[in-house]
Protein backbone atom coordinates (compact mmCIF):
# COMPACT_ATOMS: atom_id res chain seq x y z
CA UNK A 1 0.00 0.00 0.00
CA UNK A 2 1.55 3.21 -0.88
CA UNK A 3 1.73 6.07 1.96
CA UNK A 4 0.16 8.82 0.12
CA UNK A 5 -2.94 6.26 -0.48
CA UNK A 6 -6.78 8.27 0.87
CA UNK A 7 -7.38 4.92 2.78
CA UNK A 8 -4.41 5.46 4.43
CA UNK A 9 -5.51 8.83 6.13
CA UNK A 10 -1.70 10.25 4.58
CA UNK A 11 0.00 8.98 7.38
CA UNK A 12 4.05 7.11 7.08
CA UNK A 13 4.70 4.53 8.39
CA UNK A 14 5.54 5.54 11.34
CA UNK A 15 2.20 6.72 11.82
CA UNK A 16 3.27 10.56 11.41
CA UNK A 17 1.21 13.04 9.24
CA UNK A 18 2.79 14.62 5.93
CA UNK A 19 2.71 18.02 7.77
CA UNK A 20 5.03 16.83 10.50
CA UNK A 21 7.94 16.01 8.64
CA UNK A 22 10.34 13.21 9.22
CA UNK A 23 9.88 10.76 12.02
CA UNK A 24 11.50 11.11 14.89
CA UNK A 25 14.20 8.62 15.98
CA UNK A 26 14.74 8.53 19.45
CA UNK A 27 10.65 7.98 20.03
CA UNK A 28 11.43 4.88 17.42
CA UNK A 29 14.53 3.57 19.79
CA UNK A 30 11.90 3.92 22.86
CA UNK A 31 9.19 2.29 21.02
CA UNK A 32 11.38 -0.72 20.72
CA UNK A 33 12.61 -0.64 24.30
CA UNK A 34 9.40 -0.96 25.27
CA UNK A 35 8.68 -4.38 23.33
CA UNK A 36 11.53 -5.73 24.25
CA UNK A 37 11.27 -4.67 27.80
CA UNK A 38 7.69 -6.00 27.54
CA UNK A 39 9.34 -9.74 26.84
CA UNK A 40 11.70 -10.17 29.60
CA UNK A 41 9.19 -8.78 31.97
CA UNK A 42 9.13 -4.78 32.47
CA UNK A 43 6.82 -2.35 32.86
CA UNK A 44 5.68 0.42 30.52
CA UNK A 45 4.78 2.30 32.90
CA UNK A 46 8.13 2.69 34.70
CA UNK A 47 9.03 5.74 33.32
CA UNK A 48 12.11 6.16 30.39
CA UNK A 49 14.86 5.18 33.07
CA UNK A 50 13.06 2.02 33.89
CA UNK A 51 12.73 1.07 30.62
CA UNK A 52 16.33 1.83 29.67
CA UNK A 53 17.72 -0.21 32.54
CA UNK A 54 15.24 -3.54 31.10
CA UNK A 55 16.75 -2.84 28.14
CA UNK A 56 20.34 -3.02 28.68
CA UNK A 57 19.59 -6.31 30.87
CA UNK A 58 17.89 -8.34 28.26
CA UNK A 59 20.80 -7.33 26.17
CA UNK A 60 23.73 -8.51 28.18
CA UNK A 61 21.44 -11.32 27.97
CA UNK A 62 21.35 -12.23 25.21
CA UNK A 63 25.02 -11.55 24.65
CA UNK A 64 25.72 -13.77 27.53
CA UNK A 65 23.54 -16.68 25.42
CA UNK A 66 25.13 -15.77 22.55
CA UNK A 67 28.27 -16.05 23.82
CA UNK A 68 27.58 -19.40 25.61
CA UNK A 69 26.37 -21.21 22.38
CA UNK A 70 29.10 -20.31 20.83
CA UNK A 71 31.05 -21.83 23.66
CA UNK A 72 29.94 -25.40 22.35
CA UNK A 73 32.35 -24.95 18.91
CA UNK A 74 35.43 -26.94 18.87
CA UNK A 75 37.65 -28.85 16.38
CA UNK A 76 39.26 -32.17 16.20
CA UNK A 77 42.46 -32.49 14.60
CA UNK A 78 43.36 -34.95 12.28
CA UNK A 79 44.71 -37.54 14.44
CA UNK A 80 42.65 -36.90 17.68
CA UNK A 81 39.02 -38.13 17.87
CA UNK A 82 36.15 -35.94 20.08
CA UNK A 83 34.40 -37.67 23.10
CA UNK A 84 31.24 -35.76 23.47
CA UNK A 85 29.74 -36.77 27.33
CA UNK A 86 25.91 -35.61 28.20
CA UNK A 87 25.73 -34.92 31.88
CA UNK A 88 29.05 -36.93 32.30
CA UNK A 89 27.51 -39.80 30.17
CA UNK A 90 29.17 -40.91 27.13
CA UNK A 91 27.12 -39.79 24.08
CA UNK A 92 29.19 -40.59 20.47
CA UNK A 93 32.92 -40.04 18.86
CA UNK A 94 33.27 -37.05 16.67
CA UNK A 95 35.62 -37.40 13.77
CA UNK A 96 38.82 -34.67 12.89
CA UNK A 97 37.25 -31.10 11.87
CA UNK A 98 34.71 -28.35 13.59
CA UNK A 99 31.88 -29.46 15.44
CA UNK A 100 29.51 -28.17 17.76
CA UNK A 101 27.71 -29.66 20.57
CA UNK A 102 25.44 -28.16 23.63
CA UNK A 103 27.74 -25.99 25.84
CA UNK A 104 28.74 -26.95 29.62
CA UNK A 105 27.24 -27.72 31.96
CA UNK A 106 25.07 -30.17 29.56
CA UNK A 107 27.59 -31.61 27.32
CA UNK A 108 31.12 -31.59 27.10
CA UNK A 109 33.84 -32.89 24.82
CA UNK A 110 37.51 -34.62 25.96
CA UNK A 111 39.92 -34.79 22.91
CA UNK A 112 41.89 -37.92 22.93
CA UNK A 113 45.31 -38.83 20.39
CA UNK A 114 44.40 -42.27 18.82
CA UNK A 115 47.86 -41.67 16.54
CA UNK A 116 50.35 -41.27 19.51
CA UNK A 117 52.54 -44.65 19.65
CA UNK A 118 52.71 -45.03 23.33
CA UNK A 119 55.63 -47.03 25.12
CA UNK A 120 55.07 -49.39 27.96
CA UNK A 121 59.15 -50.97 29.50
CA UNK A 122 58.63 -54.04 31.33
CA UNK A 123 61.86 -54.88 33.59
CA UNK A 124 64.13 -51.60 33.02
CA UNK A 125 62.94 -47.68 32.94
CA UNK A 126 64.61 -45.67 30.38
CA UNK A 127 66.10 -42.32 30.63
CA UNK A 128 66.47 -40.11 27.96
CA UNK A 129 65.83 -42.51 25.49
CA UNK A 130 68.56 -44.42 27.11
CA UNK A 131 68.57 -47.48 28.94
CA UNK A 132 68.30 -47.08 32.34
CA UNK A 133 68.06 -48.57 35.69
CA UNK A 134 66.71 -52.45 36.02
CA UNK A 135 63.88 -53.51 37.61
CA UNK A 136 64.80 -57.32 38.88
CA UNK A 137 60.75 -57.62 40.16
CA UNK A 138 59.65 -57.34 36.82
CA UNK A 139 62.59 -58.59 34.81
CA UNK A 140 63.74 -62.03 36.70
CA UNK A 141 61.44 -64.38 35.20
CA UNK A 142 61.07 -68.28 35.55
CA UNK A 143 61.19 -70.67 32.51
CA UNK A 144 59.99 -74.17 31.86
CA UNK A 145 63.49 -76.21 32.80
CA UNK A 146 63.07 -74.21 36.61
CA UNK A 147 65.91 -72.08 35.36
CA UNK A 148 66.05 -68.12 35.77
CA UNK A 149 66.54 -65.72 33.31
CA UNK A 150 66.82 -61.41 33.62
CA UNK A 151 64.18 -59.80 30.40
CA UNK A 152 63.47 -56.55 29.43
CA UNK A 153 60.82 -56.01 26.80
CA UNK A 154 59.30 -52.76 25.41
CA UNK A 155 55.92 -52.51 23.52
CA UNK A 156 54.56 -50.10 21.59
CA UNK A 157 50.71 -49.56 21.68
CA UNK A 158 48.35 -46.62 20.63
CA UNK A 159 44.30 -45.68 21.33
CA UNK A 160 42.23 -47.89 18.94
CA UNK A 161 38.68 -46.84 20.85
CA UNK A 162 38.52 -43.94 22.34
CA UNK A 163 35.37 -44.25 24.35
CA UNK A 164 36.58 -47.67 25.97
CA UNK A 165 40.09 -45.98 26.25
CA UNK A 166 38.40 -43.12 28.71
CA UNK A 167 35.54 -44.89 30.27
CA UNK A 168 35.29 -48.48 30.13
CA UNK A 169 38.86 -49.18 32.17
CA UNK A 170 39.79 -47.14 35.02
CA UNK A 171 43.78 -47.25 34.00
CA UNK A 172 44.35 -48.61 30.99
CA UNK A 173 48.12 -47.65 30.93
CA UNK A 174 48.55 -49.15 34.09
CA UNK A 175 46.59 -52.35 33.14
CA UNK A 176 48.73 -53.33 29.87
CA UNK A 177 51.99 -53.19 31.87
CA UNK A 178 50.48 -55.32 34.64
CA UNK A 179 49.23 -57.55 31.58
CA UNK A 180 52.29 -57.61 29.51
CA UNK A 181 54.29 -58.56 32.33
CA UNK A 182 52.17 -61.48 32.93
CA UNK A 183 51.69 -62.56 29.13
CA UNK A 184 55.80 -61.88 28.91
CA UNK A 185 55.68 -64.67 31.90
CA UNK A 186 53.29 -67.09 30.50
CA UNK A 187 55.64 -66.94 27.41
CA UNK A 188 59.24 -67.76 29.10
CA UNK A 189 57.08 -70.33 31.50
CA UNK A 190 56.57 -72.27 27.99
CA UNK A 191 59.98 -72.69 26.61
CA UNK A 192 63.57 -73.12 27.97
CA UNK A 193 65.93 -71.05 28.95
CA UNK A 194 68.55 -72.21 25.70
CA UNK A 195 65.77 -71.38 23.73
CA UNK A 196 64.94 -68.18 25.57
CA UNK A 197 68.80 -66.85 25.33
CA UNK A 198 69.73 -67.38 21.99
CA UNK A 199 67.39 -68.39 18.46
CA UNK A 200 63.98 -67.98 20.44
CA UNK A 201 63.52 -64.29 21.13
CA UNK A 202 61.46 -62.91 17.94
CA UNK A 203 59.40 -66.06 18.36
CA UNK A 204 59.07 -65.33 22.39
CA UNK A 205 57.93 -61.39 21.34
CA UNK A 206 55.60 -62.80 18.42
CA UNK A 207 53.82 -65.00 21.29
CA UNK A 208 53.63 -62.39 23.98
CA UNK A 209 52.11 -59.69 21.54
CA UNK A 210 49.52 -61.81 20.24
CA UNK A 211 48.45 -63.70 23.99
CA UNK A 212 48.52 -59.29 25.44
CA UNK A 213 46.33 -58.26 22.66
CA UNK A 214 43.80 -60.94 23.10
CA UNK A 215 44.14 -59.88 26.83
CA UNK A 216 43.60 -56.57 25.90
CA UNK A 217 40.71 -57.49 23.81
CA UNK A 218 39.10 -59.53 26.10
CA UNK A 219 38.93 -56.91 28.61
CA UNK A 220 37.45 -53.89 26.28
CA UNK A 221 40.51 -51.47 26.94
CA UNK A 222 40.40 -49.72 23.11
CA UNK A 223 44.27 -50.40 23.15
CA UNK A 224 46.13 -51.82 20.01
CA UNK A 225 49.40 -53.38 20.11
CA UNK A 226 51.73 -52.17 17.76
CA UNK A 227 54.73 -54.03 18.03
CA UNK A 228 56.35 -55.85 21.33
CA UNK A 229 60.49 -55.85 20.56
CA UNK A 230 62.79 -57.64 23.28
CA UNK A 231 65.22 -55.22 24.55
CA UNK A 232 67.96 -57.64 26.27
CA UNK A 233 68.19 -61.50 27.97
CA UNK A 234 70.46 -62.28 29.97
CA UNK A 235 71.50 -64.97 32.90
CA UNK A 236 70.94 -63.48 36.34
CA UNK A 237 74.19 -61.40 37.15
CA UNK A 238 75.07 -64.38 39.90
CA UNK A 239 75.74 -66.98 36.67
CA UNK A 240 76.79 -64.76 33.79
CA UNK A 241 80.31 -65.73 33.55
CA UNK A 242 79.65 -69.43 33.74
CA UNK A 243 76.66 -68.60 30.79
CA UNK A 244 79.25 -66.95 28.99
CA UNK A 245 82.06 -69.96 28.90
CA UNK A 246 78.55 -71.83 27.66
CA UNK A 247 78.36 -69.58 24.89
CA UNK A 248 81.97 -69.57 24.03
CA UNK A 249 81.75 -73.32 23.97
CA UNK A 250 78.70 -73.52 21.99
CA UNK A 251 80.32 -71.07 19.30
CA UNK A 252 83.68 -73.04 19.61
CA UNK A 253 81.55 -76.34 17.99
CA UNK A 254 79.57 -74.49 15.55
CA UNK A 255 83.24 -73.01 14.52
CA UNK A 256 84.24 -76.72 14.50
CA UNK A 257 82.01 -78.20 12.65
CA UNK A 258 81.86 -75.56 10.22
CA UNK A 259 84.99 -76.48 9.43
CA UNK A 260 84.65 -80.10 9.17
CA UNK A 261 81.78 -79.58 6.90
CA UNK A 262 84.25 -77.46 4.91
CA UNK A 263 86.68 -80.13 4.83
CA UNK A 264 84.43 -82.62 3.89
CA UNK A 265 82.90 -80.23 0.84
CA UNK A 266 86.53 -80.40 -0.58
CA UNK A 267 87.93 -83.82 0.23
CA UNK A 268 84.49 -85.51 -0.80
CA UNK A 269 84.02 -84.12 -4.45
CA UNK A 270 88.74 -85.32 -4.42
CA UNK A 271 87.61 -88.53 -3.56
CA UNK A 272 84.90 -89.23 -6.01
CA UNK A 273 86.55 -87.80 -8.78
CA UNK A 274 89.35 -90.36 -7.88
CA UNK A 275 86.79 -92.85 -8.16
CA UNK A 276 85.38 -92.33 -11.02
CA UNK A 277 88.71 -92.01 -12.76
CA UNK A 278 89.94 -95.36 -11.46
CA UNK A 279 86.45 -96.78 -12.75
CA UNK A 280 87.47 -95.11 -16.40
CA UNK A 281 90.67 -96.22 -16.46
CA UNK A 282 89.97 -99.77 -15.26
CA UNK A 283 86.68 -99.68 -17.88
CA UNK A 284 89.41 -98.83 -20.32
CA UNK A 285 92.16 -101.59 -19.38
CA UNK A 286 89.50 -103.99 -19.63
CA UNK A 287 88.58 -103.18 -23.22
CA UNK A 288 92.15 -102.89 -24.21
CA UNK A 289 92.40 -106.40 -23.03
CA UNK A 290 89.31 -107.71 -24.77
CA UNK A 291 90.35 -105.98 -27.75
CA UNK A 292 93.95 -107.30 -27.63
CA UNK A 293 92.75 -110.81 -26.65
CA UNK A 294 90.38 -110.86 -29.33
CA UNK A 295 93.19 -109.93 -31.96
CA UNK A 296 95.38 -112.64 -30.59
CA UNK A 297 92.82 -115.02 -30.91
CA UNK A 298 91.74 -114.01 -34.55
CA UNK A 299 95.78 -113.81 -35.66
CA UNK A 300 96.22 -117.36 -34.57
CA UNK A 301 92.94 -118.93 -36.04
CA UNK A 302 94.33 -116.99 -39.48
CA UNK A 303 98.07 -118.38 -38.16
CA UNK A 304 96.45 -121.74 -37.89
CA UNK A 305 94.75 -121.60 -40.99
CA UNK A 306 97.99 -121.20 -43.16
CA UNK A 307 100.30 -123.63 -41.12
CA UNK A 308 97.54 -126.55 -42.01
CA UNK A 309 97.82 -126.01 -45.75
CA UNK A 310 101.81 -124.97 -45.08
CA UNK A 311 104.04 -126.31 -42.50
CA UNK A 312 107.41 -125.94 -43.28
CA UNK A 313 106.15 -122.57 -44.22
CA UNK A 314 104.55 -121.19 -42.16
CA UNK A 315 107.05 -122.34 -38.95
CA UNK A 316 109.92 -120.71 -40.75
CA UNK A 317 108.39 -117.66 -41.14
CA UNK A 318 107.32 -117.62 -37.28
CA UNK A 319 110.59 -118.60 -36.48
CA UNK A 320 112.12 -115.70 -38.61
CA UNK A 321 109.49 -112.93 -36.93
CA UNK A 322 110.05 -114.13 -33.32
CA UNK A 323 113.96 -114.31 -33.87
CA UNK A 324 113.47 -110.13 -35.35
CA UNK A 325 111.72 -109.08 -32.61
CA UNK A 326 113.90 -110.39 -30.01
CA UNK A 327 117.28 -109.19 -31.86
CA UNK A 328 115.42 -105.42 -32.28
CA UNK A 329 114.98 -105.62 -28.03
CA UNK A 330 118.35 -107.04 -27.58
CA UNK A 331 121.42 -104.68 -26.41
CA UNK A 332 124.27 -107.29 -26.17
CA UNK A 333 126.33 -109.25 -28.91
CA UNK A 334 128.18 -112.95 -28.81
CA UNK A 335 130.37 -113.34 -31.47
CA UNK A 336 131.40 -117.45 -32.24
CA UNK A 337 134.97 -116.71 -33.06
CA UNK A 338 135.94 -120.35 -33.74
CA UNK A 339 134.05 -122.81 -34.49
CA UNK A 340 136.37 -125.16 -32.94
CA UNK A 341 136.87 -122.88 -29.70
CA UNK A 342 134.51 -122.15 -26.69
CA UNK A 343 135.83 -118.37 -26.64
CA UNK A 344 133.19 -115.98 -27.35
CA UNK A 345 133.92 -111.78 -27.97
CA UNK A 346 131.50 -110.11 -26.06
CA UNK A 347 130.35 -106.18 -27.34
CA UNK A 348 128.41 -104.35 -25.01
CA UNK A 349 126.97 -102.50 -27.40
CA UNK A 350 124.56 -100.33 -25.00
CA UNK A 351 127.30 -98.94 -23.43
CA UNK A 352 128.83 -98.41 -26.86
CA UNK A 353 125.76 -96.66 -28.24
CA UNK A 354 125.27 -94.44 -25.00
CA UNK A 355 128.36 -93.16 -25.93
CA UNK A 356 129.70 -90.77 -28.87
CA UNK A 357 131.37 -91.91 -32.29
CA UNK A 358 134.42 -91.34 -30.72
CA UNK A 359 134.02 -92.61 -27.54
CA UNK A 360 133.03 -95.49 -29.00
CA UNK A 361 135.94 -96.36 -31.17
CA UNK A 362 138.15 -95.56 -28.32
CA UNK A 363 136.22 -98.44 -25.88
CA UNK A 364 136.77 -101.20 -28.89
CA UNK A 365 140.11 -102.37 -29.10
CA UNK A 366 140.42 -103.47 -32.50
CA UNK A 367 143.02 -105.68 -31.72
CA UNK A 368 140.82 -107.48 -29.71
CA UNK A 369 139.19 -108.73 -32.98
CA UNK A 370 141.95 -110.47 -34.51
CA UNK A 371 140.34 -114.05 -33.86
CA UNK A 372 136.98 -112.50 -35.43
CA UNK A 373 135.88 -115.29 -37.77
CA UNK A 374 136.57 -115.82 -41.47
CA UNK A 375 133.14 -116.42 -42.24
CA UNK A 376 131.54 -113.62 -40.50
CA UNK A 377 128.84 -115.21 -38.46
CA UNK A 378 128.05 -112.74 -35.53
CA UNK A 379 125.05 -114.69 -33.23
CA UNK A 380 123.28 -111.66 -31.09
CA UNK A 381 121.26 -112.70 -28.01
CA UNK A 382 120.56 -110.86 -25.09
CA UNK A 383 122.70 -113.51 -23.00
CA UNK A 384 124.49 -117.29 -24.41
CA UNK A 385 121.99 -120.00 -23.44
CA UNK A 386 122.95 -123.12 -22.09
CA UNK A 387 122.47 -125.28 -24.82
CA UNK A 388 124.26 -123.33 -27.15
CA UNK A 389 127.87 -123.72 -25.00
CA UNK A 390 127.43 -127.43 -24.60
CA UNK A 391 126.80 -127.66 -28.82
CA UNK A 392 130.10 -125.48 -29.10
CA UNK A 393 131.69 -127.79 -26.45
CA UNK A 394 130.91 -131.09 -28.24
CA UNK A 395 132.06 -129.82 -31.77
Amino acid sequence: MAWNEPENGNKDPWGNKDDKGPPDIDEVVRNMQRKIGGIFGGGSSGGDASNSGSVGFGLILIVAFLVWMLSGIYIVDAAERGVVLRFGAFTKITMPGPHWHLPYPIESVEVVDVDENRTAEIGYRSTNGRSGSTIHSESLMLTKDENIVDLKIAVQYRINDAALYKFNVRNPDLLLRQMTESAVRETVGQSKMDFVLTEGRSAIASMTEKLLQSMLDEHETGLLITSVNMQDVQPPEQVQAAFADVVKAREDEVRQKNEAEAYANDIVPKARGGAFRIIQEAEAYKSQVIAQATGDTSRFLQVMKEYEKAPEITSERLYLESMESVYTQSQKVMVDVSKDSNNVLYLPLDRMRSGSGNTMGKKLNLGDLTNYPSDGKVSTSSAPSRVDLRNRGGR
